[in-house]
Parts: C-alpha cells; sequence; structure tokens
C-alpha cells in the first residue's frame, strides 16, 4: 500500500473549521469531520460541499454560485480525507478516476475481535434503500454488486483489532458490512454491530488518499490520522508509526 511521496502541505482552518490539507485552481484536497454530512440532505444540517462552496466564494471573491465538484462519497459518521474537484473537467477525470478504481483510498478502522486476520475479502453485496441498509448476498440476487477490500492487522488491544484497508470496490457501507458478516463488526456501529446507544458512529477514518491530478497528471497522495479519542487512543504506538511511514 505503497502511496508513493506524501503531499500532505498542513492544515489551516478557516470559516466552518474547514480543514485544507492541499488546494490548487482545479482541486482542494480537505479533512472531512465526523457528524457531518458531505452533501445537503433532508434534515437540513450543514454539509461539507456547500462549506466548501462558502470557502470558495469569500476567499476568491466570486460572486454568485460557485462551483465545486463532489467526486466520492463518506457517510456522515465517518471522517477522513476527501477530494473535491473546482472545475467541471478536474470533476469529470477525478470521477473517471473513481469509476476506473485509480483513485486510490485507505482507511482505518477499530474491529471488534483479535482473532481478526489480514488477506482479501471479496463478495457480493446489494443496497435496501428504503432502509439505507447494505448487506452480502448471493451474486444473482437482484441488484447485487461485486465488494472487494484488502486490509491488514496493525495491532490489538483489549479484544479490539486496528486495521488497515485498502477498497478497491467502492460499495455502500462497505467494510461495515464485509467485517461484520464475518463476525467481527465495527466498534461503535449500531447499525451493523451488536452494540446500542452510540453516538459518535463506527471506528472507521479514511486516512490516505491518492489520485492522478486531473490536469497535470501528478501523482498527488495525502493522509491525516483519526481524531485522538477512544478507540483510537489505544493505538497510539501502531498510529504513531504508521504516521512516520508515511
Amino acid at each position: 500500500m505503497d502511496f508513493g511521496n506524501l503531499r500532505h502541505i498542513g492544515i489551516f482552518r478557516i470559516m466552518s473549521d474547514l480543514n485544507v490539507l492541499y488546494e490548487d485552481n482545479h482541486v482542494i484536497v480537505v479533512v472531512k469531520p465526523v457528524g457531518i454530512v458531505v452533501q445537503a440532505d433532508a434534515s437540513g444540517h450543514p454539509d461539507l460541499l456547500n462549506d466548501i462552496k462558502e470557502y470558495r466564494r469569500i476567499r476568491e471573491n466570486k460572486p454568485g454560485n460557485v462551483f465545486v465538484g463532489l467526486v466520492h462519497r463518506l457517510d456522515r459518521m465517518v471522517g477522513g480525507v476527501m477530494v473535491f474537484a473546482k472545475t467541471s473537467k478536474a470533476a469529470g477525470r477525478l470521477s473517471e478516476q473513481v469509476r476506473s478504481r485509480r483513485l486510490r483510498k485507505e482507511y482505518l478502522a477499530v474491529v471488534r475481535s483479535c482473532e481478526v486476520t489480514g488477506g482479501v475479502l471479496e463478495d457480493y453485496m446489494a443496497k435496501d434503500a428504503s432502509t439505507n441498509t447494505s448487506a452480502v448476498v448471493h451474486r444473482a440476487h437482484p441488484g447485487a454488486k461485486h465488494a472487494r477490500l484488502r486490509f491488514d492487522v496493525l495491532g490489538c488491544e483489549d479484544d479490539l483489532s486496528l486495521v488497515r484497508v485498502e477498497l478497491e470496490t467502492g460499495r455502500s457501507h462497505q467494510i461495515r458490512v464485509q467485517f461484520s458478516s464475518r463476525g467481527w463488526p465495527l466498534h461503535g456501529d449500531v447499525r451493523y454491530g451488536v452494540e446500542r446507544g452510540g453516538t459518535e458512529g463506527p471506528a472507521l477514518w479514511s486516512y490516505a488518499l491518492g489520485f492522478e491530478h486531473p490536469t497535470s497528471g501528478e501523482m498527488l497522495s495525502f493522509a491525516e490520522m483519526p481524531p485522538w479519542r477512544h478507540p483510537w487512543t489505544l493505538f497510539d504506538t501502531e498510529l504513531d508509526a504508521l504516521k512516520l511511514a508515511l
């Protein structure tokens, strides 16, 4: 899982605590906070896409509607590194990288088992739009789509394992569903696990992202460690080692 030369060039905060890792005339890379939706929904809550539009409007003194292209998503309760397009051309080229699986995403997750062994998880999955849930199904199931990921185990503490995941496909709730289907639910996952009453959501974080710049062709890579709170604090040694290796 070599992301090459990391281009994590620092963080600065502006309105809405927007955490920007990189920006040029074509793309903007930000850290999505846990608990905020990527795109506006029926809840009417603040969303990251409009935060970035407002950031551009003020920073670049742009009147009227500002373009920001959404090319991939994270669930509300999952945070981490995301890239957005600043032009329609960049949006199209980044979206093609997503479709062709050239936009590389790595996640960190904490699962409720110390019997987890690294390798490949490969299934067919289907989504129930009425409940916004997904499940592992037989390949002949209506709407079944291939789902595949690779992962390795970085450490185990208090019957919890820290795993690093590289997605090869991007199905809805894929990591949560595939691990839960093996009896390894993510810590804090009240939808696909056995926990009830949790408010912080699944211990899942999009920590690294790599893509080809849509105009220059340069390979760019970015990373950000998860927030320093339980259960991530159980794995300070492993996370420090991972950070040093980037």
